[in-house]
Order: structure tokens, then C-alpha cells, then sequence
């Protein structure tokens, strides 16, 4: 099935995208982290500019994000301070990577340096990841039991501004987190993405924060991150395509409830290794495809059919371009209820499956 993108101004299948978008979406849920940093790369391979995947992956994002931090909102397993000082960090980053993504863009070089930041970073985040879990693996393998510190300090924790956090029961500085975010906001402009494949490390071995809190803290910050990427892409670049939006909420949504479940039988280490794997072929597929390819779609169903812009795909490309602050909060809107609508019906069904089994609620 055809469609064409109003305003990517591109031809593209539904049901490939609704597939792949599924299969990330359950890849993510599995993992534990955003499907960005998977979901960007795989738009680009179906022909969809650069600079329109990042920001309609940004608004996907969005809405997941909103789904899973309702989810952890009901277990209380969010530390809401640490979140927020992470969120002022990551709007001043946010700013600071629009700034960078417009000279960029000025000077023609955004889908390069786009391609450049995927391929830099997810071989360096893999290769580091992977490491580690392998060496977890062989230790759990040896029955080797390393005793490890409740909290390991650097040199950063002793910086001014030294604030209590209670929920994470930690004292340390302020700057840390705010420094944190910083960094996941520029890198949610460039790619984007919600930043938890760089978040949720860090906030382990850099913060240290308790395990337990960090997913539902990390989507928390990732709501109001990507909610500012939306809304910059949609009123300085016009590359919000709401039909693909739509695409891609559908099946990310399902596919991560999905892969939520499959995720709670596996072994930390094990999900480890195979995340790192997925990260460096990733990082070498987006190679390839750049500097072997030519830009030519490496993911595209051969069809000799043309199709032109629907009565729908004519509104969305003439609200985005007379109206687009409205347009704007629309993406930003739909994203939202989406998330929350999802997350109240799966609370509803597990509810349901409590009082059918007589059993405790989960929520």
C-alpha cells in the first residue's frame, strides 16, 4: 500500500513502515531504552530525508515516551527532581543543537553530519557496551562474584551546589545532572532521539542512581526534551509530516508493550550483548548505505506505481505551511494522547487480569 509523505515529500510503503516501526518499538521495549537511535537509521535506509526522519522520529518518541513514564508513574519509581534538573540541562542542550543543526543546514551539510553522528556514535556506545557484557557473561559463566561500592564518587560529585536527592538517596552536585542533560539535548537535536541510550548509563555509573528509578526517570526527561525538539523542527523547519507520525506511533506503541513483556525473561547481561550487537550493525549498515550507495533507499519495496497527495495529505501540507504554531501544537497533541491513551488501557487490562485471577494489581 502506497501513500505519499506531504510534507517529506516522499513516496513510501505503509505496511514496511508499520512493520518496522513495530519491530523497534518491540526491540525497544525489550531493551529497555528508546528505539531512536534504531528507528532514524531505518527511515533513512526506506528514502526519507535525513532532516524530516529526525524529527518525526523525535515526535514518535514523544509519544512512547508519555505511555512508559505514566506506566512508572503508577509504581512511584521515579525520581522527579533528579529528572527535572536533568530536564533544565537538556533544554539549554536542545537550544544549543538546534543552533548547530540550522548552520548545518545552512550550509547544506545536514544529512552528512546526521549519517556522521549516527555512525560515530553508536560504534563507540556498541563497542563499549559490548564489552561490558561480555564480560558480565564470562563472569556469571565462571561464577565470579565482584562486591561493588553502594556508590562510587568522581571528581565531578564534589562540584558546587551540592543538593540532596531522597527518592535516589544521593548528596551530590547539582551540576552533574544539569551537565547530563546538556549533552542528551544537543544529541536529541542532531539525531533525533530521547538520549536514553546515553541517559541511562549515565545516570547508573555517573550518578548513580538506584537501577529501579532510572527507565522511568529517563522517559520523564525524554517527554520534555523531545516535546522542545518537536516543537522547533515544526516552526523553524516545517518537517513535521503528520501522516507519518500516525504510521509510526501505531506500531511503535504496540510493539513496545510488547517487548516489554519478553524483556522481564532475560538476563540483564544477555540483553546487554545483544543491544551493543544491534548498535554496531546499525552504525555499519548507516556506512554502508552512505558511502556505498549513493543515497539510493536500501529498504524499499520495488513498485512501479505513482501515487499522488491525498484530500488529507493537502490539509496537513497547507495547515503546516499557513498555520504552523497550530500545526505544531497538533503534533505535539496527538503525541500526547496517544501516550496516555495507551498507558491507561494497558493499567485498565492489567486491573481486569488482577481481579480475574484474584490476584494483586500490578499498578
Amino acid at each position: 500500500m502506497e501513500i505519499y509523505l506531504p510534507i517529506a515529500e516522499v513516496q513510501i510503503n505503509v505496511i514496511l513502515i508499520l512493520f518496522v516501526s513495530y519491530v523497534i518499538g518491540f526491540l525497544s521495549g525489550l531493551f529497555g531504552v528508546g528505539g531512536g537511535f534504531l528507528m532514524t537509521p531505518f527511515l533513512i535506509f526506506m528514502g526519507i530525508p535525513p532532516i524530516y526522519a529526525v524529527a518525526n522520529e523525535a515526535n514518535n518518541i514523544l509519544a512512547s515516551s508519555t505511555s512508559g513514564t505514566l506506566t512508572h508513574w503508577f509504581k512511584k519509581t521515579m525520581d522527579l527532581k533528579m529528572g527535572w534538573m536533568i530536564i533544565g540541562g537538556g533544554l539549554i542542550g536542545t537550544a544549543m543543537g538546534m543552533l548547530t543543526f540550522g548552520y548545518f543546514k545552512g550550509i547544506d551539510k545536514i544529512d552528512l553530519v546526521i549519517t556522521l553522528a549516527y555512525m560515530y556514535v553508536l560504534a563507540i556506545i556498541g563497542s563499549f557496551m559490548l564489552r561490558d557484557g561480555l564480560m558480565e557473561i564470562d563472569r556469571i559463566k565462571k561464577k565470579v562474584i565482584i562486591k561493588k561500592k553502594l556508590h562510587t564518587h568522581y571528581w565531578i560529585h564534589g562540584l558546587p551546589f551540592r543538593m540532596r536527592f531522597k527518592k535516589s538517596q544521593l548528596y551530590e552536585s547539582a551540576l552533574v545532572p544539569i551537565i547530563l542533560g546538556i549533552v542528551v539535548g544537543f544529541v536529541a537535536a542532531i539525531m533525533g532521539v530521547g538520549g536514553a541510550f546515553l541517559m541511562v548509563p549515565a545516570m547508573i555509573y555517573l550518578i548513580g542512581m538506584p537501577t529501579k528509578l532510572v527507565p522511568g526517570t529517563s522517559l520523564f526527561v525524554t517527554i520534555f526534551v523531545t516535546g522542545f525538539v518537536v516543537v522547533s523542527h515544526a516552526f523553524t523547519y516545517n518537517t513535521i509530516d503528520l501522516v507519518l507520525v500516525l504510521i509510526l506511533i501505531t506500531g511503535s506503541i504496540a510493539g513496545v508493550h510488547s517487548g516489554q513483556k519478553i524483556g522481564q525473561k532475560l538476563q540483564g547481561s544477555e540483553l546487554k550483548t545483544l543491544l551493543a550487537l544491534l548498535m554496531l550493525s546499525v552504525g555499519v549498515l548507516m556506512a554502508y548505505d552512505t558511502f556505498f550507495r549513493n543515497g539510493t533507499p536500501s529498504l524499499r519495496i520495488p513498485t512501479d506505481k505513482v501515487v499522488e497527495i491525498s484530500e488529507f495529505g493537502n490539509t496537513i501540507f497547507n495547515l503546516s505551511n499557513n498555520y504552523p504554531i497550530v500545526y505544531g501544537i497538533s503534533s505535539i497533541f496527538l503525541a500526547l494522547v496517544a501516550g496516555v491513551a495507551v498507558s491507561f488501557l494497558r493499567r485498565t487490562i492489567s486491573r481486569w487480569r488482577s481481579e480475574k485471577m484474584n490476584q494483586p494489581s500490578m499498578y
